[in-house]
């Protein structure tokens, strides 16, 4: 369902394009809306998702209230690099930026912009299947999504989504270059997650794609998949290991970055729909059932919590309080219990 939900059918997608230059309507109702992310900006919580809602949170998530937005399109993943740098990319090919914490946010990108992008960059070449496709993506018009983004600092970062749509900035977002020709993905498989692992950064997608960069992102090549399913996310340590993780309850660890797998028992047969890292390293993973899973050791194994969510997750975030916010197609979720010692 939150698969469908990122990757939705736009083939009415034209008379829509107001929606890029339209602000979010500001709703009592928001914190109870369709939610797709959540994150910290320092000791800041910042949720994000469906007609341009994004939430802020300065006390572990007691209370909530919405930021202004420039655009109406819903918003599929958001990142701080610390407590004043972000970005939020969604539908129609939306990139947004704040400079404040998430108090304003401005637009950077959209899919019209981006495809013209792709195109200008394929004229510059002689590569008739790249002049092609980027003819393809301007004739579409903006309906890609961005589904995912990382910034590894407030200058260099990625923004993936579907059909193999993949940017990259080195200026913090005030100028972008397609990087399609930079990934092996010849079949323009949707890419759902990007994220680092040691010195390295990945990329998972549908079919079971697993991409890597050794260097610092001038190029991704495919990995040897041990699941021919989607992934919807992965989560990676500054010491290399890495949990990848998407349909039916499938997870994987590796602790070579990626060149070696081992499949994680979860005991479930939903999908696994997000993850995150808490204070003291431990990985936590949630489902789209709203099942949660803590692993001690950075992914290797993972054991059920006492205290499902109760409904879908699609994103979740350690608060400053140690509580843990969860988000999803039933809005805000905190859970106050004590992470680390609740097992079943």
């Amino acid at each position: 369902m939150l698969a469908a939900l990122l990757v939705p059918n736009w083939a009415a997608a034209s008379p829509r394009i107001s929606l890029l230059d339209q602000a979010a309507l500001q709703s009592a109702k928001a914190e109870h809306a369709v939610l797709l992310a959540v994150t910290r900006a320092g000791e800041r919580l910042v949720a994000i998702g469906e007609r341009g809602i994004i939430l802020l949170s300065d006390d572990s998530g007691k209370r909530w209230r919405q930021a202004r937005v420039p655009v109406s399109v819903s918003l599929t993943a958001v990142q701080f690099v610390d407590a004043e740098q972000g970005w939020a990319v969604g539908h129609m090919g939306v990139i947004l930026h704040s400079s404040d914490g998430g108090e304003t946010w401005v637009k950077q990108l959209d899919g019209v912009a981006a495809a013209q992008l792709a195109l200008l960059s394929a004229q510059k070449g002689d590569d008739a299947k790249q002049l092609k496709d980027a003819e393809r993506l301007v004739a579409d018009g903006p309906d890609k999504p961005f589904l995912d983004l990382y910034f590894s600092d407030r200058r260099n970062g990625y923004a993936v989504g579907a059909y193999g749509l993949i940017l990259r900035t080195v200026d913090g977002g005030d100028s972008w270059q397609p990087w399609m020709q930079q990934v092996d993905n010849p079949e323009g498989l949707n890419l759902y997650g990007i994220r680092a692992a040691g010195d390295a950064l990945f990329i998972v997608g549908e079919r079971g794609l697993l991409l890597r960069s050794s260097d610092n992102g001038r190029s991704f090549q495919a990995l040897e998949s041990p699941y021919d399913g989607s992934f919807f996310g992965l989560q990676g340590s500054a010491s290399g290991e890495l949990v990848v993780f998407g349909l039916r309850g499938n997870a994987y660890w590796s602790g070579d970055q990626g060149t070696h797998w081992r499949r994680i028992e979860t005991g479930l047969e939903v999908a696994l729909s997000a993850a995150t890292k808490l204070t003291d390293g431990a990985v936590l993973l949630a489902s789209q059932a709203g099942d949660l899973l803590l692993s001690p050791d950075r992914g290797s194994s993972f054991r059920h919590l006492t205290a499902p969510v109760g409904s879908s997750v699609a994103g979740l975030v350690a608060a400053p309080d140690g509580s843990l916010i969860c988000v999803g197609l039933s809005g805000l979720t905190r859970l106050k219990h004590d992470l680390s010692s609740a097992q079943r």
